[in-house]
């Protein structure tokens, strides 16, 4: 018996919807082959899926989030397909397009070669902070934020870089924390403990966000006695002892007891070659179809999730890309096992509208969804409470937004189309 591999590399949101949607759908699709099976395999550093989206709140409090509602073993998620899915707890370190094989080192440090017909890069990001990303081990992170968590209450000055979502609400779950909630109607803390400073790279905060939406999560940090700094960027943060000394763009330096680097995040693509990045380091793909097309990559390679060049990022997105990828994958596939030429693809759209929800403290908290803003009360309704866990935490990693197939129907290939494949 012949074994054909659907390796997806990363589990976290992308890689795990991946891995379930195939095992759901593409493969039992798929024409039957004599002596041959279909299997996916599932290569993640941690054995563990951390809910990554909680991450502002958790790393205040382990009694606001507890790790029991944050981490979900991945293995057991797959059981229905125990025969056709297997997973490997380690890490990618090169991959041979040309050979079909991606080197692995596994947590016990054996080395791994494994083979497959198709490829699905879901690899993720890091953040500078190692509060926010998770490592090999689920206790090596818990433990991080414990000591994080310690340090916490006694220290009466903190300095976010970056005023992104990660930024933003760090600093209105640490203000809140240290500080308080202002009283009825009030506008800051009665007796603050802590001086919580944002540091902004640009002329407002959010950037997918408008103006005005910033303006408000400004007033909101106020109020918990965090304060923001627009159009300077953090150059240097060095440690010493217990306190780190920040260097900024316009010269002037700060002192704080703690110092969260949320500055932006960093592509997981280190085992690629160059020649596969686009200049930030993502994976560059054809931003209609997601596969990638880079001469060394070979055939049935795609990309699914921050990792990618064709999105801004955000999980909200992968709603829409993982239909795509999953779909072209099964016409690449039917084609491979056929001999037939692929059929007609599925192409992605992004969505550009204005989307993001961004709590601020456990009570307030600003957002827009289609372009238009949602109220505060809202935001709190939807992420506030519990940061999603109790809406999608479960569900993401047993894949159950996938048990069904996204529909599709292919449009019809007009006369000039036909010409231009042709041509092509």
């Amino acid at each position: 018996m012949t074994t054909e591999t659907i390796l997806v590399l990363g589990g976290s949101f992308a890689g795990l919807s991946a891995a379930h949607y195939a095992l759901r759908h593409t493969i039992p699709q798929l024409p039957k082959k004599e002596g041959t099976k279909y299997t996916v395999t599932l290569v993640n550093p941690s054995k563990d899926f951390w809910w990554r989206i909680g991450g502002p709140r958790e790393i205040v409090s382990r009694k606001m989030m507890p790790v029991n509602k944050t981490y979900y073993p991945i293995e057991p998620a797959f059981a229905y397909a125990k025969d056709q899915f297997t997973f490997i707890q380690g890490t990618a370190t090169h991959v041979d397009g040309a050979g079909q094989t991606v080197s692995i080192t596994t947590a016990s440090g054996e080395q791994k070669s494994i083979p497959y017909v198709a490829l699905i890069i879901a690899t993720g990001i890091s953040t500078a902070s190692p509060l926010f990303t998770q490592g090999a081990s689920a206790a090596e992170l818990q433990a991080t934020h414990e000591a994080f968590q310690k340090s916490l209450p006694n220290a009466k000055t903190v300095v976010i870089g970056g005023a992104g979502p990660v930024g933003v609400e760090s600093a209105g779950e640490i203000a809140e924390f240290l500080n308080g909630k202002p009283g009825f109607l009030g506008s800051a803390p009665k007796n603050p403990k802590a001086k919580v400073t944002l540091i902004c790279g640009e002329k407002k905060m959010l950037p997918i966000l408008r103006e005005s939406i910033s303006q408000q999560a400004e007033k909101f940090l106020n109020r918990l006695g965090a304060n923001v700094v627009y159009n300077t960027k953090v150059v240097s943060a060095t440690a010493a002892g217990d306190k780190t000394t920040i260097t900024l763009s316009d010269g002037q330096t700060m002192e704080a007891d703690i110092y969260i680097d949320a500055t932006g995040v960093r592509p997981n693509t280190s085992f690629l070659s160059k020649e596969w990045l686009d200049n930030r380091n993502r994976v560059s793909c054809n931003a209609k179809t997601l596969r990638v097309e880079t001469a060394s990559a070979g055939p049935r390679v795609y990309v699914l999730g921050d990792v990618g060049s064709y999105t801004r990022g955000g999980v909200v997105d992968q709603a829409d890309a993982i239909p795509v990828v999953m779909t072209n994958l099964k016409t690449d596939l039917v084609a491979h096992i056929s001999g037939k030429a692929p059929g007609p693809d599925r192409t992605y759209t992004p969505n550009l509208k204005e989307q993001q929800i961004c709590p601020i403290g456990t009570s307030k908290g600003v957002g827009a969804f289609g372009g238009r803003p949602v109220p505060s009360l809202m935001v709190w309704g939807i992420k506030g409470r519990d940061y999603l866990i109790g809406m999608l935490a479960t569900g993401t990693v047993n894949g159950d937004q996938y048990k069904k197939e996204k529909a599709w129907k292919p449009q019809p290939v007009t006369a000039a189309g036909q010409a231009g494949l042709s041509s092509g």
